[in-house]
């Protein structure tokens, strides 16, 4: 294997395991690829919602096995819970070895103020109708399913991929002014708290830009998904980025054979997380204390 990439931060957000539309096999390889110092998992990484018991594949397990790998090496890991994995929420706070569940998070980068959220609460639709959201899931999840249908036939056709929902989002108008008005609320919340760097997901839309008022400016940044755009947020020497994955950046045949006949070991990986925590536990405890 390649020598991972050093990142201080990365930020993914909206993976939706447990869906079709899911990039589970992209996203493991990203993560193996990277060694960073914090990653954040900025909600709807688990699809609650849509959760299927016929439906959770070998490739979505790996991604789960990826990140506990990461903890069990000690990196920081932050999961920031979304509205389709809310259900976690009546966990917030709790802790195991270098893994943090939350609501929000609230990092200082290099004297500066960075606030994270999935950013769920400012979809009206989901805070005062949630079964016409969980309506709306379901159709996009179809949608993805068709779309990738649609995907395969392309490219076998020697033809460019073609995304569904990019254009319904890019076309509607509604769409277009929701996006926008996250956006500025988003950044204007940011800057009335006195945060340099406000960074969301939930709306599948990668983004990085400074947005100004009179009394102050943010950086607006938005890690998108990887169930279209299979993007996530990076910071690395004094600059954040957005990571856009491709195939081409990895050895995918090479990685499919050598990973033929693995086991998942999570129940493994998990006692080791523990055992981390125990022993770190046991090094802060006072001499003398039981």
């Amino acid at each position: 294997m390649s020598k991972k990439r050093p990142v201080e931060i990365a930020i993914v957000s909206d993976v939706h395991l447990g869906t079709f539309g899911c990039h589970g096999k992209e996203l493991t390889r990203y993560l193996k690829s990277i060694d960073p110092e914090v990653l954040v998992l900025n909600g709807d990484i688990i699809d609650i919602w849509q959760f299927r018991k016929s439906y959770f594949p070998k490739a979505h397990l790996k991604v789960l096995k990826q990140v506990l790998n990461m903890v069990s090496r000690g990196v920081k890991v932050y999961y920031l819970t979304g509205n389709h994995d809310e259900l976690l929420r009546k966990f917030t706070d709790f802790e195991m070895g270098s893994f943090t569940l939350a609501d929000k998070l609230i990092l200082e980068v290099d004297g500066k103020k960075v606030w994270i959220f999935h950013g769920d609460i400012f979809d009206a639709s989901i805070q005062n109708a949630k079964w016409i959201a969980k309506l709306g899931g379901w159709g996009y999840d179809l949608l993805i399913l068709i779309n990738s249908f649609m995907n395969w036939i392309l490219v076998k056709m020697g033809r460019e991929k073609y995304s569904l929902s990019k254009k319904i989002k890019n076309s509607v108008k509604k769409a277009v002014k929701y996006i926008g008005d996250f956006e500025e609320t988003a950044a204007e919340l940011a800057i009335d708290k006195g945060y340099d760097y406000v960074v969301c997901g939930h709306i599948h839309q990668p983004q990085m830009r400074t947005i100004m008022r009179k009394n102050g400016s943010c950086v607006y940044l938005n890690s998108g998904d990887w169930v279209e755009n299979l993007t996530s947020l990076e910071y690395e020497e004094g600059r954040w980025s957005i990571y856009q994955y491709t195939d081409d950046h990895y050895d995918i045949e090479g990685e499919e054979e050598g990973n033929e006949g693995m086991e998942l070991d999570l129940k493994g990986l998990i006692q080791k997380v523990t055992e981390q925590q125990e022993e770190e536990t046991g090094k802060a405890r006072p001499a003398g204390s039981r």
